[in-house]
């Protein structure tokens, strides 16, 4: 299969081998359009701000304007660390990690990682990894 995926047709696979040529394509498209839409989102965000910078005579208006444009600034640098994530995925699909649980070096699963494309867990390490966040968490 062609590197070409088309996304809102392509179903994954279970019977191929994991992290098969067409596993790898569908994933690299699904990250990279990820982060076009981010950074789409980002940049209409940004012409947003730049829109709705004038100067609000009245003070509650002033304050309701900042506090939105701190509400989005916040927001795109969850985007921005989220971004990040999505390079590593990418560069893990490059080296030929990507799919494999950090931890356990299984298999993290289609399923996941086609809800979770940037997870480096699987399910149960994940859950090993959020029971120890909560014992030191509630210590």
């Amino acid at each position: 299969m062609s590197e070409k995926i088309d996304l809102s047709t392509f179903v994954l696979n279970e019977d191929e081998e994991f992290m098969s040529a067409n596993q790898r394509a569908y994933f690299r498209a699904k990250l990279n359009a990820w982060k076009n839409d981010i950074l789409r989102e980002a940049r209409e965000t940004l012409d947003h701000l730049a829109e709705e910078s004038a100067n609000h005579p009245d003070l509650a208006d002033r304050a309701s304007s900042e506090t939105d444009r701190a509400i989005e600034l916040r927001a795109r640098d969850r985007q921005r660390k989220l971004i990040s994530k999505i390079d590593a995925a990418l560069q893990r699909l490059d080296e030929g990690t990507y799919g494999y649980c950090e931890e356990t070096g299984e298999p993290i699963g289609l399923r996941r990682l086609d809800a979770r494309p940037i997870a480096t867990l699987s399910i149960e390490a994940q859950e090993r990894h959020e029971r120890r966040e909560k014992v030191y968490r509630d210590e």
